[in-house]
């Protein structure tokens, strides 16, 4: 297959340089990285992840969360299942 169209977009450098080190730890390029998210869009007809605005229990629960606040912790994972009650 003749590989021919180009794709250009602007970027945050740091997002760029994170994300192309995930791809060479997967060992590959990112043309080919590119190229796998297209075709699952294609696939898919749409794209291959969920893309949704979160709703004000979902910002309320992030907001605590990144503030440090409401967090649960477990020193492995049968406390968490204890505190679960599973």
């Amino acid at each position: 297959m003749n590989k021919t169209a180009v794709v250009r977009a602007r970027i945050e450098p740091k997002l760029k340089k994170h994300a192309e080190d995930i791809f060479q730890r997967l060992g590959v390029s990112t043309t080919q990285a590119i190229s796998m998210f297209y075709k699952q869009v294609e696939l898919r007809k749409g794209l291959p992840f969920d893309v949704a605005i979160p709703n004000a229990i979902t910002k309320k629960t992030w907001e605590a969360t990144d503030a440090g606040e409401d967090l649960i912790v477990c020193k492995d994972a049968n406390e968490m299942f204890e505190k679960l009650g599973i």
